[in-house]
């Protein structure tokens, strides 16, 4: 049997008072992953392992079942292996964001959720000032990029800018977690300074601040780490040809270090206005070929990061009529049986506008299978299911059986 496994960014939340407390996955119309739960069988999944930030690296690696405390090396690296970027002994990669500062506070982690093509160009710009044959930027998908230093230590306490809203920055500079990594942090800390002193006089700065846009005014580096030792989902678990479908480059290293084959969509752009058609035939296409794919879509998350409960229902609403509807009609009229997963990887509050590691809702079908009694897919709903509560691999095991 194929399996496909479709996975909502953030979808999870906490109930909200405007939406009659109800969380907007409860809230919104979804009437095919509604359908799913009926025909299978439900429950909720640890994503999160004790000791570990509730980031989508680490919750995106624990729902294909690896061992975070084994494997585990930061996003940053997962990130340099979807840009082909080919770490050597003695550098670390970091996430690099561009992010918008107002004064002493951090406004937001997207830099206004900044173009691909502006970006690319405040990337060249930081490397033709600020690199060095020890540092290097790469660019990457909008407000997401790369740092890789040569000779520093990896041993750092570094905040995720999405974990920080509206704060002041400066204590969340990044810290040392050891003495040895006290020069590595003094010399990232001078970097974001300096690019806080040159960023915004850049004409496309320039440019976006005329327009009432938020500049890309400081970088943001953090979550390092050096070169995982990760065994394959064929290793692991017997899945001789594989897939990744995601606009995200973090969601594209972990499929690369899993040996999946990562597919590009035109217009996947991780934001509500994502090619979820594209998506969906991609998925099917690769159905065809492969025994597993991975189909993720990060609109959901974003939206929980700007704290817009109204754009979360919409971006959950899309998921549901244009990738998991088409889906289930599509293999309707095949001849080989796919098994089915809906989740999200973790919850993304609207009210807090950041990650929790609360365990997250899911859905499994397989063609025959008994059902539970759930009907609807929520976070609260699935707590009458098969399952009360999963952890390490034993979803990603209960759905390849």
């Amino acid at each position: 049997m194929k399996t496909l496994i479709i996975l909502g960014d953030g979808m999870a939340d906490e109930p909200i008072a405007g939406l009659g407390n109800q969380t907007p996955l409860q809230y919104a119309r979804t009437p095919n992953m509604d359908r799913l739960a009926a025909m299978g069988v439900t429950g909720r999944l640890k994503t999160v392992a004790e000791g570990f930030h509730p980031g989508s690296e680490v919750a995106n690696m624990s729902v294909l079942g690896y061992d975070l405390p084994t494997v585990y090396e930061g996003r940053g690296v997962l990130e340099a292996a979807s840009m082909h970027v080919d770490l050597q002994p003695g550098e670390i990669a970091m996430r690099c964001n561009l992010v918008c500062v107002d004064g002493d506070l951090l406004k937001n982690h997207s830099a206004g959720h900044i173009t691909t093509g502006e970006a690319e160009e405040l990337i060249a710009f930081l490397n033709e000032r600020l690199g060095s044959k020890r540092v290097k930027f790469y660019p990457g998908v909008s407000y997401r990029h790369l740092l890789v230093l040569k000779g520093g230590d990896k041993h750092l306490l570094c905040t995720p800018p999405h974990d920080i809203p509206l704060q002041p920055f400066a204590p969340h500079l990044v810290r040392a977690e050891r003495p040895e990594a006290e020069e590595t942090a003094a010399f990232l800390n001078d970097l974001i300074l300096r690019s806080q002193e040159i960023l915004p006089a850049h004409p496309i700065n320039q440019k976006r601040a005329q327009e009432g846009k938020d500049m890309a005014n400081s970088i943001w580096p953090w979550s390092p780490g050096e070169r995982p030792a990760m065994q394959t989902m064929r290793e692991l678990y017997g899945i001789a040809r594989g897939s990744v479908i995601s606009a995200v480059d973090l969601i594209r290293g972990i499929g690369v270090y899993a040996g999946l084959k990562v597919i590009e969509v035109e217009g996947a752009t991780g934001l509500y206005d994502t090619n979820y058609e594209g998506k969906a035939a991609a998925a099917l296409e690769a159905l065809r070929m492969d025994d597993f794919v991975y189909l993720h879509v990060e609109a959901s998350d974003e939206a929980g990061h700007e704290g817009d409960a109204q754009l979360k229902i919409r971006t959950i609403e899309d998921l549901d009529s244009r990738i998991v509807g088409p889906v289930m009609e599509a293999l309707r009229t095949w001849d080989e049986p796919v098994a089915i997963a809906v989740l999200p990887d973790h919850p993304t509050p609207c009210s807090i506008r950041t990650h929790t590691a609360e365990p997250v809702p899911f859905l499994i079908y397989k063609p025959g299978m008994e059902p539970d009694a759930v009907t609807r897919f929520d976070e609260f709903s699935v707590r009458a299911g098969r399952y009360p509560l999963l952890e390490k691999n034993q979803f990603i095991k209960e759905l390849l059986r």
